[in-house]
């Protein structure tokens, strides 16, 4: 049997058994012939299929007390997508945001396309083909502080932190790549899945929001040796091994999710504060350093992730036995990001980044580098304090934030009627 004639095989007994097909490969409940056993590429190639299958049908809830996109696992791909606002009144984009949410929503259930006369535009631009499978698909919806200036009488409903990213140390930031009016991010399993969403949420609100600056990213692929082991960023080290719980839904509600009262606004309560940075690693630099060296600014084996000294990739480094870096510098990454102590554990982020790779710049220098994605419940608290310890890092000569900006992401619908932003509005 071909490779081509094995997928087809998978894709039609996963359509089956989806269907109750069970009878149809079992009549009558005895057990079906045993088939011949697989070779080893053919088992992993039945079982990537039947992955491949099983995320093409995977629906992440879109509507919910919090955005979908926050504490949801990582899919494979992503754009980040900033817009600027040129709606000329208050309702005007009001509208937009409600048309962004509803298109969505629909794409995130999936579904056949709607059929139209046949001389009108099609609804939907079909390089899904005529079904779209939801794959996954998650869409963040964020604010930035420019949108509550004098333009559409907003500015009292700004949340308390939102303020326009500041340049930090070492900060290179391209006015072109930083900052926006609404800042999307589109999440899915496979890139053509999120190509197709951008496309279409652009389409929606044209001529109320237009494009300002944007980012594709990918994750690296999951490579073990546990499914519990973090991916690899493009200086080859496992990223987000010490990220929070966030299944803990107490520790959720003190590191991301901005409450009730603490001089927030009433609407703001349930969403969070995002921290969206696009930071070029100059890899052809840095793979001229020295294994050693490079694990020496980490703060971790490169191969196994385990801090310096350990074994395993989850292990705490336990700074406390080593008070003068002697095993685990002082100004290693990991020692700077998170010191895990009693005083910096509500310091703590989200993080949820991805990779990319922008081809050559003009001198012919590989761009790659992180799309760093950070939630958090105050961004001053959390993300600056750490941003801050981190300007004293070695690994600064490697880096170059290059864009981004501050983003407000309002809380959930709440339920198939609601919209992202709502609140805002009803409270202006």
């Amino acid at each position: 049997m071909s490779p081509l004639d094995r997928r087809q095989f998978v894709t039609r007994s996963a359509a089956l058994l989806g269907a109750g097909g069970v009878g149809a490969l079992s009549a009558g409940g005895a057990p079906a012939a045993a088939s011949a056993p697989a070779s080893p590429v053919e088992a992993l190639e039945a079982r990537a299929d039947a992955a491949a299958v099983a995320n093409l049908a995977a629906a992440v809830p879109f509507d919910g007390p919090h955005q979908a996109g926050i504490l949801t696992p990582r899919q494979a791909q992503a754009t980040v997508l900033a817009l600027d606002s040129i709606a000329p009144d208050q309702l005007t984009l009001r509208e937009a945001l409600q048309q962004l949410t509803l298109r969505a929503r629909e794409l995130a259930q999936g579904g056949a396309n709607p059929l139209l006369e046949i001389d009108d535009p099609p609804a939907d631009s079909g390089i899904l083909g005529p079904v779209n499978a939801p794959d996954g698909l998650t869409v963040t919806i964020g604010l930035g502080s420019s949108l509550f200036d004098d333009r559409y009488g907003l500015a009292r409903q700004r949340p308390r932190q939102l303020i326009t990213m500041p340049n930090f140390a070492h900060d290179a930031l391209d006015p072109t790549r930083s900052h926006g009016d609404v800042l999307v991010q589109v999440c899915a399993h496979q890139r053509d899945t999120v190509v197709h969403t951008v496309r279409e949420l652009v389409r929606t609100v044209r001529g109320t929001l237009q494009q300002r600056w944007a980012l594709d990213g990918f994750q690296s692929a999951d490579r073990g040796p546990s499914a519990r082991s973090s991916r690899r960023n493009l200086f080859a080290f496992r990223d987000g091994t010490a990220n929070p719980d966030v299944t803990d839904a107490a520790l959720m509600k003190q590191l991301v999710w901005v409450g009730s009262g603490g001089g927030e606004p009433a609407w703001t309560a349930g969403g969070t504060y995002l921290v969206a940075r696009a930071i070029r690693m100059h890899v052809e630099f840095w793979d001229r350093v020295g294994l050693q060296e490079q694990q020496t600014m980490i703060g971790r084996a490169r191969d196994s992730g385990a801090p310096l000294g350990g074994t395993e990739e989850f292990e705490d480094p336990r700074y406390d036995l080593d008070p003068t870096g002697r095993r685990i510098a002082l100004d290693a990454h990991i020692r700077l990001a998170n010191p895990r102590t009693t005083a910096t554990a509500e310091q703590r982020i989200l993080r949820r980044g991805y990779n990319y790779h922008r081809g050559f710049d003009q001198a012919g220098a590989l761009d790659q580098g992180l799309m760093f994605m950070a939630f958090n419940q105050d961004p001053a608290r959390q993300f600056a304090t750490i941003q801050d310890r981190l300007a004293a890092e070695p690994m600064v000569d490697y880096i170059t934030p290059v864009g981004g900006g501050y983003f407000f992401v309002p809380p959930g619908t709440g339920g198939p009627n609601g919209w992202i932003g709502s609140g805002l509005f009803a409270s202006a």
